[in-house]
């Protein structure tokens, strides 16, 4: 990245909004790599072991919009601080009280939705200090707090067998005390900020058909990252027999590859047009998983293609939000609330679906053919609005970034 885009916004910003997505993540998701070992000791089936693990990412996509417009009336940085408080009360009382049923660890799961609801405080907290030229890169930055589920894929099982899982609640609050002293600390709102939205304002976005495209296109790639995040732990303890802690480092460089390529994106999409970017995402994304749904008898190559489809899906994330801000620069707030929300739907449908699959038919294949299927419709709605876009809002008179 040229000097210009270190000098163009607020640097301790920039990465106290990436610090507190990324360890915000890493909660939302801790129910998904510690899925197996929380649904034995409950004694869950596989349809109530997803859902479990899908219920803190529905919640994420609700709670984004209350998060979202409590930082339009207030701040992101006040938005941020409280989400933060409300994550870290749900975790100590976890840890103190401990989890006995299936109904309780679905009431975590629902407070555990505020940490995911971090996207709608993070990205904007650091895009109101970036020029439209540096949006890709400084959305992808903050974005890239996606790598909080590596963390959780590589460390929770082993200390889930180490500890035990009701533990890792209590160990996970050490990093998010810290992270909320840092964020208090360094964390600064833009000087010229958006007005505050009203809830009509959302329902006049609603209204715009492009915010419709916008929230498809994010939740094919947010919703695939996140959905097979939460999916993989089980998946591969199911399909290939793996013991948690195994199925967790699978998991793991599936997450960090989709994590990594993010901010790269983003950055991609910021040198070649977010469209031409999200093209190639979407039929490589495609073609991995209707491979792979065809049950492989090798776990490698399951995983490379799982890899490949990771890197694809979180490269998209990075894409879609360098043409969100393009499209909608005057109501990035809202937005980001909607399109968040959006992903995060489709990572619950993805969790819960694949779940429901595999309890009905025996295994992942028509859930994982399903969805394949969905990243081949987004590639036609693209290319389907991609002239129409490219003319309008995203042509050379209206923006000075590629589309």
């Amino acid at each position: 990245m040229n000097t210009s885009f270190w000098k163009s916004g607020h640097t301790p910003t920039l990465f106290s909004a990436f610090l507190y997505f990324d360890l915000s993540f890493m909660v939302w998701y801790v129910l998904g790599p510690m899925g197996v070992q929380i649904a034995a000791d409950l004694g869950l089936t596989t349809q109530q072991r997803a859902f479990m693990v899908a219920t803190p990412i529905l919640s994420g996509a609700v709670l984004r919009l209350v998060l979202g417009m409590l930082a339009d009336r207030t701040s992101p940085k006040t938005a941020g601080l409280f989400g933060q408080v409300v994550v870290i009360a749900a975790l100590f009382i976890a840890w103190l009280h401990g989890i006995h049923n299936y109904e309780q660890a679905l009431l975590l799961g629902l407070f555990l939705g505020m940490a995911g609801a971090s996207f709608a405080v993070a990205l904007p907290l650091a895009s109101q200090w970036y020029p439209p030229q540096h949006q890709g890169k400084a959305m992808g930055i903050a974005g890239a707090g996606n790598s909080g589920t590596v963390l959780a894929a590589l460390f929770a099982p082993v200390l889930a067998s180490t500890f035990g899982w009701s533990n890792v609640f209590g160990l996970a609050l050490i990093p998010l005390v810290l992270t909320l002293i840092i964020f208090t600390t360094f964390a600064k709102n833009a000087p010229n900020r958006p007005a505050p939205k009203s809830f009509a304002d959302y329902m006049k976005a609603l209204g715009d058909r492009d915010s419709w495209w916008f929230m498809f296109f994010y939740s094919v790639t947010f919703g695939g990252f996140l959905g097979l995040a939460s999916t993989l732990p089980g998946y591969f303890h199911d399909q290939y027999a793996f013991d948690p802690v195994k199925a967790g480092y699978y998991t793991a460089a599936c997450v960090f590859a989709g994590s990594l390529l993010r901010p790269l994106g983003g950055a991609l999409a910021d040198r070649i047009g977010g469209i031409r970017s999200l093209l190639v995402m979407y039929t490589v994304a495609a073609i991995c998983l209707f491979v792979v749904g065809f049950n492989l008898p090798s776990s490698t190559a399951a995983l490379a293609l799982f890899v490949v489809a990771m890197l694809s899906l979180g490269a998209g994330n990075g894409a879609v939000f360098q043409l969100v801000p393009q499209r909608f620069n005057k109501e990035i707030g809202v937005m980001t609330g909607l399109v968040g929300m959006a992903g995060g739907i489709g990572g619950f449908l993805l969790t819960a679906g694949l779940g429901a699959v595999k309890q009905a038919t025996g295994d992942y294949q028509i859930g994982l053919w399903l969805f394949a299927s969905l990243g081949a419709l987004a590639w036609f709605g693209l290319y389907g609005v991609k002239r129409r876009w490219r003319t309008t809002w995203g042509s050379a008179a209206m923006t000075a970034a590629r589309v």
